[in-house]
């Protein structure tokens, strides 16, 4: 078994390279050559602690594997993030284990990747404000990544905690780009583009906050009751996913389907859209992307980076 620690992550993996994976996953899904394993996440009673397992099978590549762990808000007090995972890969052909790779620094990069190809295919056209909502430690990676593949003007940020958006405001600025802190109402009108990465369980931005051509990419809600949006914003959008039976169970589309706004029929697959199956934004005024995070994204950009560790030298190999 192949060994990448969490600790060579970061000098291994790139944002474009964890972008061009998950935006391959994503196709595969949608032509039925990948799917993903339902999943298991709960409340372990312990710490306030979310842990569960993701998985999937991507026939294409092939990858087989599952990503374990989960939500810990109380790791300040270890000196570590709150977010803890490993991805663990196998043969496809044997069963038998291939490779435990650090799954921290993975995960926000998948994370990111994930809302910045639903920018690159969605962003209504002329777009140049980006608006975050949430200023955690994924909300960098976000920025840098939707930065990566749109070009914005300006940036403006709102934090349920303002003084958090330090964050933002740095990260803007490593992008050269001004930042503004600004309340929800004042980022619903002006943003063209809308990333929420929070772990609310309440609704923040409200339908009547949006105004104009927007995308929204939501990318908060992975766990039966968490909430960003207002049920009646996802009722007027046109709604894209990573996995519709993700969306309608632990994403943000929950609620709307709770409150018989919307049915599965009215959510499309991300990848539809790469691969041209579907039109996209359209004519829509408002698109959201429901990014619920799923397995197969872990899959990917951990097997690609233990493609590039076992280049360079990096990745230990253990006998069990």
């Amino acid at each position: 078994m192949w060994v990448v620690p969490e600790s060579e992550i970061a000098g291994l993996m790139t944002p474009q390279a964890a972008f061009d994976a998950v935006e391959s996953v994503f196709a595969a899904m949608a032509r039925d050559q990948a799917y993903n394993f339902p999943v298991v996440r709960e409340a372990i009673g312990h710490e306030d602690a979310l842990y569960g397992f993701k998985g999937g099978f991507d026939a294409s590549a092939p990858t087989l594997g599952l990503k374990a762990g989960g939500y810990w808000p109380n790791n300040q007090k270890h000196g570590l993030i709150n977010h803890q995972s490993t991805v663990f890969l196998f043969d496809a052909d044997t069963g038998r284990v291939e490779a435990a790779v650090g799954g921290n620094l993975l995960t926000a990069l998948r994370t990111a990747a994930a809302s910045a190809v639903s920018i690159k295919h969605l962003a209504p056209k002329g777009a140049k404000v980006l608006g975050m909502i949430g200023a955690g430690h994924q909300s960098a990676f976000q920025m840098r990544a939707a930065a990566a593949v749109h070009q914005f003007d300006r940036v403006i940020g709102w934090n349920p905690h303002p003084e958090m958006l330090t964050r933002l405001a740095d990260t803007a600025a490593d992008l050269g780009l001004p930042f503004e802190a600004v309340e929800l109402e004042q980022l619903g009108a002006d943003a063209d583009v809308i990333i929420s990465i929070t772990s609310s369980f309440a609704p923040m931005l409200l339908d009547g906050h949006v105004k104009g051509p927007t995308h929204i990419a939501a990318m908060g809600t992975d766990t039966k009751g968490k909430q960003e949006l207002d049920p009646a914003l996802v009722e007027r959008a046109r709604i894209f996913t990573d996995e519709i039976a993700q969306s309608t169970t632990i994403g943000e589309a929950q609620h709307a389907i709770a409150a018989g706004l919307i049915g599965e029929g009215d959510i499309t697959p991300l990848g539809a859209v790469i691969t041209g199956q579907h039109e996209g934004r359209g004519n829509a005024e408002v698109t959201i992307f429901d990014g619920t995070g799923v397995g197969l994204q872990d899959l990917a950009v951990a097997a690609k980076v233990l493609e590039i560790a076992k280049e360079k030298g990096i990745a230990t190999k253990v006998e069990i």
